[in-house]
């Protein structure tokens, strides 16, 4: 295990060089949050890659395909189909906006006042995000050193808490093209043929498993639906998302390097299906589906190799966890805590913004870090963080971006009708349960359309100012956000 060990340590030592490196560029709060703005198309794409296809997809995905089979791609599937949509539709809208949160563009379309509670409710979604990221080092350092679970959480959590404190974006950048590379190695070209040779080839799998493991839908209808649901509309309107989106140089890289990234999905979804299935031949009786990774990667790859591949898990991890926690720290900051503040200057680019947003990042780290411990069960936990963010903001962010009609009331209206019917149906149907979602997307649509339409159409001055910046003709924000009537 030496050489595997050594992989992996020159891999961690990378990372923590890249956030040193990263400190020295990221001089102003557009350079920390959002890279500059100026990610060309092949760091972009795979950028975007990364942060989208994290444990979960990586871990998760190869349990469901061990599970379920081939249609155990489909919840990462959802996600590359989620992210072809952000890409094609709305990506070149989003980025000429110029804005560095979701709130801020409900602000900037609803005229103001929708910020703090459409910020609470992305802060909880990005928290348990980065929570369930960091868990899940639990998984890979145990398999690597036979690790404590606190201290592997600790371990991982402190690393990528240093390099995103160090340089924002611009280190999470410059990791997550690493891990991108990685991944793709790990995954795709070692362990996807290795597991596939070991498993005796398509033919031998298919004499082994029944015909259900090769059945597209096996996974059922509904799940796939849920998926869909969950996860393609997470895509659309996610803080982690939005902000690698911010970090496109023009339109045309916001657009195409995203489908870049959605296609790669796609085909990373996939693989890891088949990594499931091959191991379901090799190790029919595991004590867990996500165990099934972790097992293949251990017992049946070289030495060097190995250690590549348990690299690109961790990278799966990280990128995700990175993205996650500078998303929960920018929210924190910019839509909460400056808000109540009274110091809201959405466009400032004052230098000292990067201390401000350089300590929110390490209180949020050591926040995720602490709730991770604590907490056990990843999918409740990402399945909460899911359920509040398309319940409670898919909607209003939608409705913002489609709707004139659509006003600031029907905008706080779906946003606490839907979170709270959320939360009230978790509690009475379960956490994961499909009805929460079901019906809370149902409530806040219902909420915005009657609010909307029994208040007043939003001021033409508000909307002339978003169709601007939706126009890319507003370098910046205005000062204060304008008022809905005046």
């Amino acid at each position: 295990m030496a050489v595997d060990y050594t992989v992996i340590v020159v891999y961690l030592a990378g990372m923590l060089a890249m956030g040193w490196w990263g400190m020295r560029r990221a001089k102003s709060k557009s350079e920390f949050l959002v890279a500059g703005r100026r990610l060309g198309p092949a760091m972009y794409s795979g950028t975007m890659a990364a942060i989208v296809l994290g444990g979960a997809s990586t871990i998760g995905g190869v349990g469901l395909g061990y599970k379920y089979g081939l249609s155990g791609a489909w919840m990462v599937f959802t996600i590359g189909l989620g992210l072809l949509a952000l890409s094609v539709f709305f990506s070149a809208r989003i980025a000429r906006l110029k804005v560095y949160t979701v709130s801020e563009m409900l602000d900037l379309r609803y005229g103001g006042r929708a910020g703090v509670i459409s910020g609470v409710v992305m802060w909880a979604y990005t928290l348990m995000l980065a929570v369930t990221s960091t868990i899940a080092y639990a998984t890979i350092f145990d398999v690597l050193f036979d690790m404590n679970r606190t201290l592997a959480i600790v371990l991982g959590g402190s690393i990528v808490v240093a390099y995103s404190t160090l340089g924002g974006m611009w280190s999470i950048t410059l990791t997550d093209m690493v891990q991108f590379v990685v991944k793709t190695i790990g995954v795709l070209l070692l362990l996807l043929p290795i597991a596939v040779v070991k498993a005796g080839g398509f033919s031998g799998m298919k004499a082994k498993l029944p015909t259900s493991y090769f059945d597209p839908l096996g996974i059922g209808g509904e799940t796939i639906f849920t998926y869909v649901l969950i996860y393609t509309f997470g895509m659309l309107i996610g803080q982690d998302i939005w902000q690698r989106v911010f970090t496109a140089r023009d339109d045309r890289t916001a657009k195409w390097g995203g489908t870049a990234s959605g296609t790669y999905c796609l085909v990373y979804a996939v693989a890891g299906a088949v990594i499931g299935t091959a191991a379901k031949v090799l190790y029919p009786k595991l004590a867990s589906p996500d165990d099934a990774f972790a097992t293949i990667v251990k017992d049946e790859l070289p030495i060097g190799v190995r250690g590549l591949v348990l690299a690109a898990a961790l990278a799966a991890v990280m990128s995700t966890s990175s993205g996650a926690l500078i998303a929960c720290a920018t929210v924190a900051n910019n839509d909460i805590w400056s808000r109540l503040r009274g110091i809201v200057r959405p466009g400032g680019e004052e230098h000292d913004e990067v201390k401000g947003n350089r300590a929110f990042i390490l209180i949020m780290g050591l926040a995720v870090i602490g709730t991770a411990i604590a907490l056990n069960n990843v999918v409740e936990a990402l399945t909460v963080a899911y359920n509040l963010l398309v319940g409670g903001l898919l909607v209003p962010i939608l409705g913002g971006l489609l709707w004139k009609r659509g006003t600031v009331q029907g905008a706080l209206a779906a946003v606490i009708v839907g979170g709270l019917a959320v939360i009230g149906l978790m509690a009475g149907y379960g956490i994961l349960a499909n009805e929460p979602v079901y019906y809370g997307l149902l409530a806040s649509l219902a909420a915005y359309l009657v609010a909307s339409l029994a208040t007043k159409p939003t001021d033409e001055r508000v909307l002339a100012v978003w169709r601007d910046r939706l126009a890319g003709q507003s370098p910046e924000l205005p000062s204060e956000p304008v008022p809905a009537h005046q």
